[in-house]
């Protein structure tokens, strides 16, 4: 396979200062574009959105872009995209306004697989209204998040499933098209966290069946930012708490406040950014429109992640003094770990000295570290690759693991 790796890791400047960034799970570097438009929008005449002069004008034709943007990275219609601080705000929002008609002896269904904004957000919305919970559990020996309980689980009652599309901790990508197709079966709507998920591999959210997909710009080369999309006729029905001079309008009903208008304009560019990823690459490049080249983009990065993540599960299977989190084949390229005899906290704080950098503890999966007793001992240490990331980064970490003597 074609991947000119050198050529990608030249529009991150940040790269240059030589750390080891296996960390893309808490969050990716910032592509060179990305911070140009950004930086450009700040030297700009950028008013609020008015259409009565120029700079007012501006401001609305950067939210208009960044709504087709994340339409184009995940299949969805500009009208449903709802931009918000973070994913886990967003959810909030969105778990907050659905359960206005929640009423006692409703059903929501949530894993213990999920990053905790994907659950604590409907736990609480659920308890407000008198909702039941039900949960999906995973496998503790594969990681795997069997769909066939979802059949056991869902009901005439059930309001919400709310689903990962991969996990933080593990990558586990769970069928999350069987789980809404259950789902939907019986009449509920699927929220899908497509936080982790996004930055490493195409994604329809029509062909996922997800009736909401959250992600968050900056695990996919941008800026801190988040999006929730749904179709506006999803959208249209629900009312959020608000301003009530605000508009009324969909979908910036449910966005509080003036937008960030510098870093919408990093949400557009992030987006051409994985555009042109099979380009810049030399991968298999897709002419036609931007949905066309995201996706070839995002399939030659995934092709490229997939060896270097089998090149690391091999390395740390043959060191004696690491367990590995159990993960399905099926998984993102992300894998937690644990070192024999040492907290996760000294492995990262050691590897950290090195100029590795890598996460340890629970990293919000909450549920998941809870369900495997590994919360209470510190969690494990977590490795996730990005398409900037080399052999050379994950022989590094390699060889920092290996024992001494």
């Amino acid at each position: 396979m074609t991947y000119d790796a050198a050529r990608v890791r030249a529009l991150y400047p940040a790269l240059a200062e030589g750390f080891v960034h296996l960390d893309g799970a808490a969050g990716t570097q910032v592509a060179a574009p990305v911070a140009e438009a950004i930086a450009g929008t700040l030297r700009r005449a950028v008013s609020n959105r008015t259409t009565a002069f120029e700079p007012g004008r501006r401001a609305g034709e950067i939210v208009d872009a960044a709504r087709a943007a994340v339409a184009d990275l995940v299949g969805s219609e500009p009208d449903g995209v709802v931009f918000g601080t973070s994913a886990t705000a967003l959810t909030y929002v969105v778990a907050r306004t659905l359960a206005q008609s929640w009423r006692p002896g409703d059903e929501v269904v949530l894993s213990r697989l999920d990053h905790d904004a994907n659950v604590r957000p409907w736990v609480q919305a659920a308890q407000a209204a008198g909702a039941t919970v039900r949960w999906a559990d995973f496998d503790l020996a594969t990681g795997d998040l069997p769909a066939a309980q979802y059949a056991g689980l869902v009901g005439p009652r059930t309001r919400l499933v709310a689903v990962t599309a991969a996990s933080n901790a593990i990558g586990t990508m769970p069928r999350v098209r069987e789980i809404a197709d259950l789902a939907h079966a019986a009449g509920a709507l699927v929220y899908v966290d497509g936080v982790h998920a996004t930055a490493h591999m195409p994604t329809d959210v029509r062909t996922l069946g997800a009736d909401f997909y959250v992600t968050s710009a900056y695990k996919w080369s941008g800026p801190h930012l988040a999006a929730v999309v749904a179709g506006p006729a999803r959208w249209e029905p629900l009312r959020p708490a608000k301003l009530l001079p605000s508009s009324d309008a969909v979908p910036e009903r449910f966005e509080f406040g003036t937008p960030s208008f510098e870093l919408l304009a990093g949400v557009t560019a992030a987006v051409e950014h994985l555009a042109g990823l099979a380009e810049v690459s030399g991968a298999p490049a897709a002419g036609g429109s931007r949905r066309d080249r995201v996706i070839a983009g995002l399939d030659a990065a995934a092709r490229y992640e997939a060896a270097l993540l089998d090149r690391l599960l091999t390395g740390l299977a043959a060191n004696h003094a690491v367990t590995i989190c159990p993960a399905p084949a099926e998984r993102c390229p992300t894998v937690s770990f644990r070192v024999r005899g040492e907290p996760p906290a000294e492995t990262a704080a050691a590897l950290g000295d090195k100029g590795i950098c890598v996460f340890s503890g629970e990293y919000y999966a909450y549920e998941y570290f809870t369900a495997t007793g590994l919360r209470d001992t510190g969690g494990a240490v977590r490795a996730s690759i990005y398409h900037y990331n080399t052999s050379d980064e994950v022989d590094r970490l390699l060889s920092a693991l290996e024992p001494a003597g």
